[in-house]
């Protein structure tokens, strides 16, 4: 068996990276410094509670007692699955949008010329009066309330796979010219892996922004929801009801975090290990 490399076999293990052994998914260590952190937390909140003894710091014990009876009550439930809901469309949609003129801009000069005036002013128009004018011309529903959060999340996930986009290599574009590989194969075996980093960065931020955006889309104009709930708990000046929520709401953030994206974005981006 002729066992010599060809020409075409050389040039696209100069352009590989090198291999290296696989790092295991979370080191024993790394999920005992994130328990002792938690539990740092927890001891310092306590230790503020104790000190202050006022009603506006309440003890985790007072705080986790009324998740409970929120949720044994099933407000907290409906209220998060609403709030899910609407994060999860705006998500989607941002994504979606923002990845294809992020790549349409980072590839071709001329569409990046003209849309590069759009995105900066859409980087710096107040999510607030993105959700007011939304609200005015769509009304006080839903459809107002998600096409709200999107255009505001938008122009950061454009921002951020143009520059991924700009930074592909164009020798490997080029070996998979020369190899004739059909454009969905060169599409998704050469040009996306390179860009993963780049979309993962974008829907971390998209997810922190977004949270955010929904929460004060809700407060604004919108009659359930954490927003919605948490507006009526600074209206009774309810502090263990805002903590309670907000603590369910950051738990489900740092599960989707540590239960979804970082696993998957181990496993597409393991070629780079």
């Amino acid at each position: 068996m002729d066992t010599r490399s060809t020409p075409d076999d050389n040039a696209l293990m100069r352009l590989a990276p090198p291999a290296r052994a696989a790092r295991p998914a979370l080191l024993p260590e790394e999920a005992w410094m994130r328990l002792l952190s938690l539990a740092a937390f927890l001891a310092v909140w306590q230790l503020a509670a104790v000190l202050l003894h006022s009603a506006v710091l309440p003890t985790p014990a007072a705080v986790f007692g009324r998740i409970v009876e929120e949720t044994a009550s099933l407000a907290l439930p409906r209220h998060l699955g609403v709030t899910l809901v609407r994060v999860v469309i705006s998500f989607v949609v941002a994504m979606a949008i923002g990845t294809v003129l992020g790549i349409a801009m980072g590839r071709w000069r001329r569409v990046d010329l003209l849309l590069d005036s759009w995105l900066v002013l859409g980087l710096n128009i107040p999510a607030l009066v993105t959700i007011i004018l939304c609200y005015v011309w769509f009304g006080l529903s839903d459809a107002a309330a998600i096409v709200a959060v999107a255009i505001n999340k938008i122009p950061t996930v454009v921002v951020l796979v143009r520059e991924g986009a700009r930074a592909v290599d164009p020798r490997l574009l080029q070996v998979a010219q020369a190899y004739r590989l059909p454009r969905w194969r060169t599409l998704t075996r050469v040009f996306l892996p390179q860009l993963w980093p780049y979309l993962f960065a974008a829907a971390r931020s998209g997810l922190s922004l977004i949270w955010k955006i929904v929460l004060v889309v809700e407060l604004l104009g919108r009659s359930n929801g954490i927003g919605f709930q948490l507006n009526m708990f600074f209206q009774f000046f309810d502090i263990a009801g805002i903590l309670a929520y907000t603590l369910v709401f950051a738990a489900i953030v740092l599960v989707v975090e540590a239960a979804v994206l970082r696993p998957l974005e181990r496993r597409l981006t393991r070629w780079r290990n």
